[in-house]
């Protein structure tokens, strides 16, 4: 089942040296999931060959320009295109209201829902579910109001060893108790679980974190996933001035990721300072040597 990131921008604040304002596609079991909208969004999409009518849900972060000004651009196209089906977007709340003015202002008529959730949650809290995946949001530390997002597939039932079935005579229903982890008990004997199935294959966890200081050790549930994407807006020795812009380094990434016990770091949001990003991963890996910086267009498997 696929469940991989697609990085279409990764510079902070300015577009510069090839880089682009923050967005990313998510695809899980090739449902594809937005994540920040900056400047020249759909026009990466169609430079990476993403299809924008399959996205359904647009997860913002927070509400400064470089990741939202493709927003309206996207809406417009799908209305141009005559989409239909519902859009859903995810963010702290005035994003709604900024929208609306821009359609009252250009007298766009809305062809499909456009459906805000406005996000107010003071810890992880569930946004998004579907059979197959959870999405919690959770808030950072930026000027402004600003939450990552932890992207976490489901527990799956265990597999039936499909020769097991017949030798013992399995019902649908003691088939479905199987899956659900449950022992068959039987007038004359207890059939247990363990010899009958096998575990599922481990869920799989992406979380993204943008514009904020390193503050995510305290929300548990971020622990031991398998990709942290965290900003690195600066380098390490810009360690005061990410405070007072309420940014990131690359030593305090690092730092995150290890005490997190993540698999791997996948830095981003660059400065448009830095032409060459090489010292970035020097500088992460002194600490966490799973660490990598992000390339626009590359695709990251999870």
């Amino acid at each position: 089942m696929t469940f991989s990131v697609t990085i279409l921008g990764n510079n902070a604040a300015l577009p510069a040296h090839g880089r682009h304002p923050t967005a990313q596609i998510l695809n899980h079991n090739e449902k594809l999931f937005l994540i920040d909208c900056g400047e020249g969004t759909q026009m990466q999409l169609d430079r990476y060959f993403i299809k924008r009518s399959k996205i359904e849900h647009i997860f913002i972060s927070h509400l400064h320009g470089d990741h939202i000004f493709g927003l309206m651009g996207l809406i417009t196209s799908y209305l141009l295109l005559g989409r239909k089906k519902a859009l859903h977007i995810y963010s702290p709340p005035s994003l709604k209201q900024i929208v609306e003015i821009h359609n009252q202002s250009s007298e766009s008529e809305m062809s499909f829902p456009l459906v805000f959730h406005e996000l107010t949650a003071a810890e992880p809290t569930i946004i998004f579910e579907s059979n197959l995946l959870e999405v919690y949001c959770f808030p950072l530390e930026h000027r402004i109001t600003c939450y990552g997002y932890f992207f976490q597939e489901k527990v799956k039932d265990r597999k039936i060893d499909k020769s097991k079935i017949k030798k013992h005579q399995l019902t649908i229903n003691e088939i479905l108790k199987l899956k659900a982890g449950e022992d068959i008990v039987r007038e004359a004997e207890i059939i247990k679980n363990k010899d009958l199935t096998i575990s599922p294959t481990k869920k799989r966890s992406y979380t993204y974190c943008t514009d904020t200081i390193a503050i995510a050790t305290k929300y548990s549930i971020l622990a031991n996933c398998d990709l942290l994407y965290h900003e690195t807006t600066f380098t390490k020795e810009e360690i005061e001035r990410a405070k007072l812009t309420f940014h990131t380094t690359t030593h305090q990434a690092a730092t995150l990721a290890k005490l997190l016990n993540v698999k791997k770091l996948l830095m981003g949001h660059y400065s448009a300072k830095y032409r060459s990003l090489d010292i970035f991963e020097e500088e992460a890996r002194e600490i966490f040597e799973e660490s990598y910086c992000s390339v626009e267009g590359e695709t990251y498997s999870i």
